[in-house]
Formats: structure tokens, C-alpha cells, sequence
């Protein structure tokens, strides 16, 4: 479990970024959903209704244990599913209302495994980002090339341009994933566990990159993740899930209870809160 205290070590503590004034960029109302939902059968899954919001320059954490309901959230702010009732809105705009180009120039998903189904070197697989912006059978402008270059940039990936895709290791690739997401120039940035196959020196890297992404490119970054020690330092805000029902929305401290950790994690916890106010999780010995 992500709730060790090996994950909490390495990481420098930050000054957290004010976003208090910050406009909305995600707007989720009474959002929910149920998968194989029929007259005839009950739903095998049910989600909901999750209210929450995320601004400009914030970086949210998505968190709970496995089946809590954590990547149908993320798949529901994408528009990939429709939600059964309530609303979400990105940039005050209904995602079910979006055509799929509006949709991709205004939201990023990183899924948990992006499989590369036929060679490509990076700077291709980049470019691919900028298909919402163009048409079919036409060369990248300028401006396509200007924009995955600075992708690369974005995340440190500027000398991976020429190798192949299925040469990376775990964290270059990681890596050129995020860029191509963020050729997209989306306003939303949704990653569904990104740190799942990093060493815990990738985890902290990927994490500093997003938010510093948050920081300075003004994006809205939400991730999906199981680290609960890298979530409480690097997230404005926590969305804690629980058996498909959204228990608690708020700053770390906030959600970081002992007892509602406890109960959501199935192990014994201490909080330990350290300077600047942020909380650091501790698997008690006693298990």
C-alpha cells in the first residue's frame, strides 16, 4: 500500500500555490453513474453523485482504495461515458454537449496503459497530440511542430525526439505520454494512475512535473492515484472515493482523518501532520 512512509521522505516541501481567486475550470454537480443499469438486472456498479470543484492552477488527487469508482470519475470528466444524472461542465461548457474535437482541445486523458500499436519514434507519437487541430490526410504546420516541440520541453524529454517508442524505459515514457497530452493544449489534464509502473524516484519526479504544470502553465490537473503520501504533498485538493460513493472533497488536512482512512483502507494508519500543515501517512506496526 502507497501509505508507507518511504513515500513521504524523499519528497522537499513546497510553497503552495494561492488559487483562491483562480476562475473554474471544472464544475461536476450531483454527477453519477451505474454500469450494466437495466430494467431487468441491478446496476454491477454505481456511482455517485460526486460534487466537486477544480480551479485554474489546481492540482486535485482522485483517491480510494480499488473499486471505488476512481477511474468511472475520471472516464464521466472526460465525456467518454455519459453521467446517468447531475452535470459537468469544463470552462462553463456541458462535456456531453461537446463534439469529439471540441472535446479533445479542451481535455487531456492519460490513460493507465496508451499502447503504441505500430513503431513510432517520439516526436511522431507527439505530433498525434495535435490531431484535434487539424484536418485528416494534411502535413503538421509550423505551429503543430512549435507546440510538440514544447511539450517535450515541458516535461524534459527534449533528447528522447528520435528514439522509438517501445525503447523507452517505464519513466521516459511516462514522460512523452504527458507531453503528447499536453500538445493537445487542453485546459483539462486527467491522468488515471500515472505513477503505477514508476520507482518511487519517478513517482516524486512526475509529480513535480505536474505541478509545476499547475504552477506555471495554468493547466487543471487531476490524477487518479493509490500514493497517498505524494497526493497530501503536491494537491490543492483531495477527492476521497469509497465503494463508488464520494465521501469527502477538500485540502489534504481536510480529508486526511485517521479514522476515515482507516475505514476506506482496510489498515491500521497514524496522520502526522508536519510543518506547513500538510499530512504524511504512517502504517502503524500492529498489522
Amino acid at each position: 500500500m502507497s501509505a508507507s512512509a518511504e513515500n513521504g521522505a524523499a519528497v522537499a516541501p513546497r510553497t503552495a500555490t494561492s488559487v483562491q481567486d483562480a476562475p473554474v475550470r471544472l464544475n461536476v454537480e450531483q454527477a453519477s453513474y451505474a454500469y450494466a443499469a437495466t430494467g431487468r438486472s441491478a446496476p454491477d456498479f454505481t456511482l455517485g453523485p460526486a460534487t466537486f470543484q477544480a480551479q485554474q492552477r489546481e492540482l486535485v488527487a482522485i483517491l480510494g482504495p480499488n473499486a471505488s469508482g476512481k477511474s468511472t470519475l475520471l472516464k464521466l470528466l472526460a465525456g467518454i461515458v455519459k453521467p446517468l444524472s447531475g452535470r459537468i461542465e469544463v470552462d462553463g461548457a456541458e462535456v456531453g454537449t461537446l463534439d469529439l474535437r471540441t472535446r479533445a482541445q479542451k481535455i487531456a486523458l492519460v490513460q493507465q496503459e496508451s499502447e503504441v500499436l505500430f513503431p513510432l519514434r517520439v516526436w511522431e507519437y507527439v505530433l498525434h497530440g495535435r490531431y484535434p487541430y487539424g484536418r485528416r490526410l494534411r502535413f503538421e504546420s509550423d505551429e503543430d511542430c512549435l507546440l510538440a516541440g514544447n511539450a517535450l520541453a515541458q516535461v524534459g524529454a527534449d533528447a528522447l525526439r528520435d528514439r522509438w517508442m517501445d525503447q523507452l524505459s517505464g519513466g521516459e515514457k511516462q514522460r512523452v505520454i504527458l507531453a503528447r497530452a499536453l500538445a493537445q493544449q487542453p485546459s483539462l489534464l486527467l491522468l488515471d494512475e500515472p505513477t503505477q509502473h514508476l520507482d518511487i524516484g519517478g513517482k516524486v519526479e512526475l509529480l513535480r512535473r505536474l505541478r509545476r504544470l499547475a504552477d506555471e502553465s495554468r493547466y487543471t490537473v487531476l490524477v487518479v492515484t493509490h500514493e497517498l503520501n505524494l497526493a497530501a504533498e503536491f494537491s490543492d485538493r483531495i477527492v476521497l472515493l469509497h465503494k463508488g460513493k464520494c465521501l469527502r472533497v477538500g485540502a489534504p488536512a481536510e480529508v486526511y482523518d485517521r479514522d476515515l482512512l482507516e475505514e476506506v483502507f482496510e489498515a491500521p494508519l497514524e496522520i502526522e501532520v508536519r510543518e506547513g500543515g500538510r499530512p504524511r501517512v504512517i502504517l502503524r506496526g500492529n498489522l
